[in-house]
């Protein structure tokens, strides 16, 4: 019997309704939405202009306030701290709705934010001085790791199997997030950088707030996770190719503005594909009537292919062995795997921090330049899928994750001397290799960190294990780097042209990665029997799902 308008709006078909929404393929989506609109500390190039003469910074200034844009972008602990406190309580229970404060936080701050720096831009507050500005710049930047945190937690949560995929998925969004911000300025802001800074404050907090409600957590292992999560990963690999192919575009043709607004329409269309990822998930699940033939308000301990349902093949155990913070930080491998990042993050950001003044010192062509800095966020894209995604296959194979840091480290070891031997074309190559190294940290490092020391405090370790980053990028741009660059440089403005300008500081770096490919050693030897009893237990599990 067909449905009619009154059986439709019936109680029942409501509820049955409202099961459908609340599934971990729709937060799985919202999820990634949220991602494509979290980056905007990756935009800073936008608007830094407009910053810089509003306000009458000079040069140096202006780096000072970049700075603290880096520090709010990689230090989450208050994050990840805020995420373990409002989902630890009812965790044991089917759905876990709570992970809507952390992005309620990072809305607030996102909002306040950059709009108070376009405040500031256009003279509706007086010029705030500089530690002000600062703050302003650290508040919106520290929103990234709320959104960040929120999501790629949760995600692991929904798919503890395949959290390297479930990790490279959002992260990899997060890196695309940068290149989708900038279409939504090519396509809305006619080149105006003081509109796209009031964007940054309402679009990311509007997504977010919008959203929220369906980041949910959901105890359940299905047969076909790997199948529909292949499926978000062809549409992530599908976004990045067609960004790709829009700023090399954009770089060789000036676009008229009718052909920046096609362009963004089409992504649009794009991001709206996992919609029909989650919707295909959702048929292929039970019939969702099945779950209401229960105790009302206990736990469905019936259903295991059910992504609302109790997974009742999980360890009991598992929340015992859950480290919090403090606890992981008196073991050996946390300090080993925070060394690396040193290693692997902070030569790789100090690298694209640099890569423009690199090129310039190199001959390369302004043009040249801008699309090797523009097409970073694909290569580390492709570095953030990539791990985590590759990673999974390997890991149910019987590889230990930590295998993977030894070879993207060993492999950023040559990227970084091919920076420093400048011949011509290298800065192609070496960004390529460099790039995908660097963002293949980013997933590979959540994910080991959520299987070493557990889930349950998962964002504020991550999170502490990424302060790494800004600390290496800070060490190795500033100490290492500048002085260097600055010890050859001659003539006016302080320049420096030829291989002599950064190859030293490239070498070093390429040392100071090899000292991290050993230090990754170090882990996976550590950790090979821990991994081969992880394998086993998600196998277990996953053939009894």
């Amino acid at each position: 019997m067909p449905p009619t308008r009154s059986n439709l709006s019936s109680p029942s078909n409501l509820v049955v309704m409202e099961s459908l929404l609340n599934t971990k393929w729709v937060s799985t989506a919202a999820s990634i939405w949220i991602q494509c609109t979290s980056g905007a500390s990756y935009t800073f190039g936008i608007y830094s202009s407009v910053l810089k003469s509003s306000q009458s910074y000079d040069q140096s200034t202006l780096d000072t306030v970049s700075v603290f844009k880096d520090i709010g972008a990689n230090v989450g602990v208050l994050s990840g701290l805020l995420y373990s406190t409002v989902t630890t309580s009812n965790r044991r229970s089917g759905v876990n709705s709570r992970p809507w404060v952390v992005h309620v936080a990072g809305a607030v701050q996102c909002f306040f934010g950059y709009f108070l720096m376009w405040a500031s831009v256009v003279g509706l507050i007086s010029r705030p001085p500089v530690p002000l500005m600062c703050l302003f710049m650290l508040v919106a930047a520290h929103a990234q790791t709320f959104f960040n945190t929120a999501n790629v937690v949760s995600g692991v949560e929904n798919f503890l199997d395949f959290g390297g995929t479930i990790v490279g998925i959002m992260k990899g969004f997060l890196g695309l997030s940068g290149a989708i911000l900038i279409q939504v300025y090519n396509a809305l802001c006619q080149g105006d950088p003081t509109t796209f800074i009031l964007i940054l404050a309402i679009v990311p907090t509007l997504v977010s707030l919008t959203l929220m409600p369906c980041v949910k957590i959901y105890k359940t292992t299905t047969f076909d996770d790997k199948n529909h999560l292949n499926a978000f990963s062809a549409i992530a690999l599908i976004v990045a190719a067609y960004l790709m192919l829009a700023i090399i575009l954009e770089n060789i043709f000036s676009f008229p503005v009718w052909g920046r607004t096609i362009t963004f329409v089409i992504l649009l269309v794009l991001l709206a594909s996992p919609v029909g990822i989650a919707a295909k998930a959702l048929k292929e699940e039970k019939d969702p009537l099945e779950r209401y033939h229960q105790i009302p308000g206990e736990p469905d301990q019936t259903t295991v292919g059910s992504s609302s349902g109790v997974d009742l093949f999980r360890d009991d155990e598992d929340d015992e062995k859950d480290m919090n913070l403090f606890q992981a930080m008196v073991t050996v491998n946390f300090w080993l795997l925070f060394i690396t990042m040193i290693c692997g993050m902070g030569s790789g950001l100090a690298t694209i921090n640099n890569i423009s003044q690199i090129g310039e010192s190199l001959g390369y062509s302004t043009m040249e330049r801008s699309s090797l800095v523009a097409l970073w966020s694909i290569w580390n894209f492709l570095g953030r899928f990539g791990g985590g995604f590759i990673s999974d296959i390997f890991l149910h194979k019987g590889w230990a994750r930590p295998l993977f840091i030894v070879i993207t480290l060993a492999t950023l070891t040559f990227g970084h001397l091919i920076v420093a031997s400048g011949f011509p074309g290298n800065l192609y190559i070496g960004s390529i290799v460099v790039g995908i190294c660097y963002g293949s940290q980013w997933s590979l490092m959540p994910v080991i960190t959520s299987e070493i020391f557990g889930v349950r405090h998962m964002g504020t370790i991550f999170n502490a294990v990424a302060i790494a980053s800004p600390v290496g990028s800070y060490v190795f741009s500033v100490r290492i780097i500048g002085y260097l660059y600055d010890k050859v440089a001659e003539g006016e403005g302080n320049s420096c042209y030829g291989t002599k300008c950064f190859m030293l500081s490239f070498i070093i770096m390429a040392s100071v990665a090899f000292f991290g490919f050993l230090v990754a050693l170090a882990l996976f030897f550590r950790t090979r029997c821990f991994y081969r009893q992880l394998v086993v237990r998600r196998l277990r599990r996953l053939s009894i799902s």
